[in-house]
């Protein structure tokens, strides 16, 4: 992911000043960090995640937030938000099909809550180096789902869950009852589009502070 938004980036006229990893985390006080970087974007692990935006908070350096997995913080981060007046952008998934993807899902799920002879289960499939399962988009998707189907919570939705190979991420919703079923589904061809839409939203958050979503972007 970081090859791919720095090639996006890089091709948007847009500068990257610093590149910081684990084996340079001094980094985060170097010239170029503290004093050209207008925006730092985080794609790296669930363990590490809320570590590297405190940094980034206290430098006062907005942040873009790729990484999953971490969201027991999310309050402390609004919070760093609220009173601190620190610029945050966080989606579960960067795509723009995929944020659509979630209007359409909570669309379909208001619709069907009406219609209690349909289950609705879930399926995903990602590459074997993700590491939360199930993925932060498909929580989101169930997110989508509960609060819109009365009949549904947490503990009844069904996801499964799968890891192979290199696959980027599909998603597909199914509502079955006995006499036919109703899918939707997204299948990333590559990495590129969740790279466009994280440059997109470092783009998005400059002259902007508080906790914000591709909902606010994309204004949907």
């Amino acid at each position: 992911m970081g090859r791919e938004i720095e090639k996006i980036a890089l091709g948007r006229g847009h500068e990257i000043v610093s590149v910081i990893d684990i084996d340079n985390q001094d980094d985060f006080d170097s010239p170029n960090f503290l004093f050209s970087a207008e925006v730092a974007i985080e794609f790296t692990r669930p363990e590490t995640a809320f570590a590297n935006y405190q940094k980034c908070f206290e430098r006062n350096i907005p942040v873009v937030a790729g990484t999953t997995g971490w969201l027991e913080h999310l309050d402390e981060v609004k919070k760093e938000c609220k009173e601190n007046r620190q610029t945050f952008f966080y989606a579960s998934n960067y795509s723009i099909g995929v944020n659509l993807f979630f209007a359409v899902n909570k669309y379909l799920a208001k619709i069907m809550n009406g219609f209690p002879q349909y289950d609705v289960r879930m399926e995903e499939v990602h590459h074997i180096h993700k590491l939360d399962a199930p993925s932060g988009t498909a929580i989101t998707l169930a997110n989508g789902i509960v609060e819109n189907i009365t009949r549904k919570d947490r503990s009844n939705l069904l996801i499964d869950s799968k890891r192979e190979g290199e696959v980027p991420g599909i998603h597909e919703i199914i509502y079955e009852s006995a006499a036919d079923s109703i899918r939707i589904k997204h299948d990333a061809k590559d990495r590129t589009g969740f790279a466009l839409g994280a440059v997109l939203a470092a783009e998005f958050v400059k002259g902007k502070t508080g906790f914000l979503t591709m909902n606010d972007m994309l204004k949907i």
